[in-house]
């Protein structure tokens, strides 16, 4: 059931034992020993100028995708690179280094568009393994095709996957994704297990009366499995350019929907950095002292949602992004890209000269979402020109 005026009230982060939002802007006086007026610097890693350090990069290697989510590109999809203009695998592997070895980067995401319809892309894993062998590397992916991969990716050094399932149910699948390929997405998921990707992760987008009424459903069948699902605000990166603040479920909405079925409160660990916010996962009816006392036994799962437009983390934002024709976002949101293709594909460049163009285009990282301040409603925010599948997640 959809929440309305005379549906469940939404539970409040206090009830849920949830901290209330500190300011999420971060200060330039917050850099330690106040306003940091030094500027880049790559021997302080990605750090910007309100001392955030990016340490979480996350690299798109293509920007064409097999299907046509409603929330992320138009039903005729876009124009694609040519092989030419994307990050060859050298590139690749040369970017990761630079990364790994004098930015600070700890971790590494995979995205698209789609990875797997990238065919050099086992190679690309294995190479990246042999020169970072306890780099964690994740990797985005809608599991068409997966199947045929998950073992050799695993072989490669993969190390687990982001899976995104709107909806269990295949009408609502086919409707949100514009494509009649839900059995290939589970096909792939169980294959994905099977190989050891784990702890494997399930991306959500709730759509206002498409699937919010499935939110629950695609819980249980989760947290059944051994998933941790994640739901994540629909964004202002559509290609249809359809998206307004109104017709997005918010956090509250998606904990209300949850609470309907299950009981959530929220998991002892430090966020750290992390955009979501996690909540274990227990039957309708347990009280809050069976958890506490641990009477209930351990909870069912995990359940984690992202709040990029309500409840935003721009404060302890710690992402840096390169879309798949090597360019620099330091926020999704942000309409100012930094090319690094013409660096790397001028044989005189160096490594040290190719990190210092990165850290400068931190450096001017936003405070939020390409603004001052946070939200999607102010005068001063601009919708990005490109979608999710252009930039990369």
């Amino acid at each position: 059931m959809s929440p309305s005026a005379t549906g469940p009230v939404a539970p409040s982060r206090v009830q849920l034992g949830m901290p209330t939002l500190p300011s999420q802007i971060p200060s330039r006086s917050s850099v330690a020993g106040g306003p940091d007026t030094t500027g880049p610097d790559p021997s302080r890693g990605l750090m910007d100028s309100f001392g955030r350090r990016a340490t979480d990069l996350r690299i798109s290697l293509i920007d064409k995708c097999n299907l046509r989510c409603t929330y992320c590109m138009p039903a005729e999809g876009l124009p694609w690179l040519s092989k030419d203009q994307l990050l060859s695998a050298a590139e690749i592997r040369r970017l990761v280094d630079i990364g790994v070895n004098t930015l600070g980067v700890r971790e590494l995401r995979l995205t698209g568009g789609e990875p797997l319809v990238r065919a050099d892309l086992v190679e690309i894993i294995a190479a990246l393994r042999a020169d970072h062998p306890d780099l964690p590397i994740a990797m985005t992916t809608n599991a068409i095709g997966l199947e045929r991969k998950a073992a050799a990716l695993a072989e490669a050094g993969l190390t687990r996957v982001n899976i995104s399932l709107d909806s269990v149910h295949r009408e609502t699948f086919a409707q949100l994704t514009r494509r009649d390929s839900l059995d290939k997405v589970l096909i792939g998921v169980e294959a994905a297990a099977a190989a050891g990707l784990t702890p494997l992760k399930i991306n959500a987008v709730l759509m206002r009366g498409i699937n919010d009424a499935h939110a629950a459903d695609l819980l249980e069948w989760s947290v059944t499995r051994g998933f941790e699902l994640r739901f994540i605000e629909q964004m202002p990166l559509d290609g249809d350019q359809q998206w307004n603040k109104e017709g997005t479920i918010s956090a509250a909405e998606t904990r209300e929907l949850l609470s309907e079925r299950f009981v959530l409160t929220p998991t002892p660990e430090n966020r750290d950095g992390a955009p979501a916010e996690r909540f274990d996962v227990y039957p309708l009816g347990t009280s809050a002292e069976e958890i506490r006392h641990g009477r209930q036994g351990p909870p069912l799962g995990r359940v984690g949602v992202i709040a990029s437009v309500t409840e935003p983390f721009c404060a302890d934002c710690r992402r840096t992004r390169l879309t798949a024709e090597g360019r620099v976002m330091s926020c999704l949101f942000s309409n100012e890209e930094f090319d690094l293709m013409h660096l790397l594909r001028n044989p005189a460049t160096t490594d040290a000269q190719i990190a210092q163009a990165w850290a400068e285009a931190m450096w001017l990282k936003p405070a939020a979402h390409g603004t001052d301040r946070p939200g999607f409603d102010l005068a001063s925010f601009h919708r990005p020109d490109r979608s999710m599948s252009a930039i990369g997640g």
